[in-house]
């Protein structure tokens, strides 16, 4: 039960209970400490004394339950009914204490006439008198507290204190009131001031969300203008280098076919000149092959005449031979014998010189046909080696222009080559650069995307923080309202506070 006590005041009452409790006990939390003590025994009482320790600990109070329960419920405000039922057990205890008195004097009484003996008292047994004295003095007075006068005294004390005490309770009550309010209006302030600033953040927040947004697709729209001008650019840098290319290609052509007709001109001369050489090698050979005909033809004509001429020599010679014989046979009548010799020596000198002249002729003729069949010869084996060197030549000349051409359609399967690689790799390169910007597009937008989804969770978060913090004070609202309960607050002003709480938690919970 909590008693009616004046705050930071004393009861004008005391009990002796309450003293030896005092006195004579021991805090159970300082047991554990085990402090030096004389046990004193005297006639009239026991006293245990402690000695002081050098250093004693420092330690912190540590109040009982009770104790403290009893101390959290003198701060309430008692009721009219609380207050009767204090006062009715205050008296109880009184009277309790009173009987005890009475009995202690009684019993002390009995032990001073036991010992009351003619000898002399030490200084502990004066020291017991005196004190024994006390207690009777103290039960004297308490007995006179029964008194009707000394009761409305100390009602109209504890009425007094009781007053003072609801007056102060009062007088806090309003202080605490008007600290609440104040509270209750910073508390009202700064959670304005926070909820603002929250606004504020998430406004900021989705305002730098938008601008983000913004700055990103205007840049995605400024690299795709950049991309279509340097496509562009890049087409007609292609073009460009198309053009210049086929106009490379053409002058190309056109001198490799110049080039070509030239060679081809060269060829046809070439092959003009080995058919007019062909043509004069035939003629040659029809010129060589009739003057073979012309000479076999004269070497038949001359044998032809030698034969007439041999005819007709042997003709003649038989005619001469005739009219020698006729002359020799008409000189045979004439000279006989001598003659006949003579003539036959003549005959034979004639005939030798005539197979000598003939000897001379063939071999002439022998001679001038071995001669001209060595320039002929010669002539033959000199158009042989001219023809040889002719087609040498034109051989030489022909694999030099196929070796010309070769490389020449070398050099052009090369830069064709070199050409359709550089164009791969344009082509690759342009490949890779769209890659690149379809990559780089698709980067900014899981970017974007990133940013958005952090910006989201940037938001569940806050709003997370924000039902966490609600929670926490509704928590504290609830544990404080508790505690207002457990100290003795009225229901009224619990709801009351209760009310206000939730009104001033209302915005926070619609966010």
């Amino acid at each position: 039960m909590p008693s009616c006590r004046p705050k930071g005041g004393k009861t004008p009452l005391s009990s002796p209970k309450k003293e030896n409790s005092t006195t004579g006990g021991m805090d159970p939390s300082h047991e554990k400490h085990k402090e030096e003590t004389i046990l004193i025994i005297s006639k009239d009482l026991i006293r245990t004394l402690r000695i002081p320790r050098k250093d004693p600990p420092k330690k912190s109070i540590t109040l009982p339950s009770a104790e403290f329960e009893q101390i959290i419920s003198a701060s309430r405000f008692l009721t009219q009914e609380e207050r009767e039922a204090l006062k009715k057990t205050y008296q109880k205890e009184r009277e309790e204490k009173l009987r005890a008195a009475e009995e202690e004097k009684s019993r002390i009484q009995e032990a001073e006439l036991s010992q009351s003996k003619n000898r002399e008292l030490s200084d502990l047994e004066l020291e017991a008198q005196k004190r024994a004295q006390r207690l009777v003095e103290r039960a004297e007075a308490l007995k006179m507290e029964q008194e009707e006068e000394i009761k409305q005294l100390n009602q109209l004390i504890l009425g007094t204190q009781c007053q003072a005490t609801c007056d102060a309770q009062i007088e806090e009550k309003d202080q605490i009131k008007v600290e609440l309010a104040e509270e209750e209006k910073r508390l009202d302030t700064l959670m304005e001031k926070e909820r603002r600033k929250a606004l504020e953040s998430l406004e900021k927040m989705e305002e730098l969300r938008k601008q983000q947004l913004i700055r990103g697709r205007q840049e995605i729209c400024d690299q795709i203008l950049l991309n279509l001008e340097e496509r562009q650019l890049q087409e007609e840098i292609k073009e460009q280098e198309k053009l210049k290319l086929c106009q490379d290609q053409d002058r190309k052509n056109l001198e490799d076919l110049k080039t070509l007709e030239k060679k081809m001109l060269e060829k046809k001369l070439l092959q003009e000149e080995i058919i007019r050489i062909n043509a004069e090698v035939a003629k040659a050979k029809e010129r060589r092959a009739e003057e073979e005909r012309l000479a076999d033809t004269r070497a038949m004509e001359y044998l032809q005449k030698k034969l007439e001429r041999e005819a007709e020599y042997e003709a003649e010679q038989k005619r001469i031979k005739k009219e020698k014989e006729m002359e020799i046979a008409r000189l045979r009548a004439q000279q006989q014998r001598a003659k006949d010799h003579k003539a036959e020596q003549d005959e034979i000198r004639a005939k030798r010189n005539q197979e000598a002249e003939e000897r001379r002729w063939r071999q002439k003729e022998k001679e001038l046909a071995i001669k001209k069949a060595r320039e002929e010869a010669k002539l033959r084996a000199a158009r042989l080696e001219q023809v040889q060197n002719k087609e040498h030549c034109l051989s030489i000349e022909a694999g030099r222009e196929k070796a010309a051409f070769e490389r020449v359609l070398e050099v052009q399967q090369e830069e064709m080559a070199k050409q359709k690689e550089n164009e791969e790799r344009k082509r690759e390169k342009a490949q890779q650069h769209a890659l690149a910007i379809r990559q780089q597009v698709k980067e900014r937008e899981l970017s974007a995307a990133a940013r958005r989804k952090e910006t989201f969770k940037e938001a569940d978060r806050q709003m997370e923080e924000a039902r966490h913090r609600q929670m926490k004070l509704a928590e504290i609202k609830e544990k404080k309202l508790q505690q207002l309960r457990d100290v003795g607050l009225s229901e009224k002003y619990c709801a009351q506070v209760e009310r206000k709480a939730q009104k001033l938690f209302q915005p926070y919970l619609k966010n």
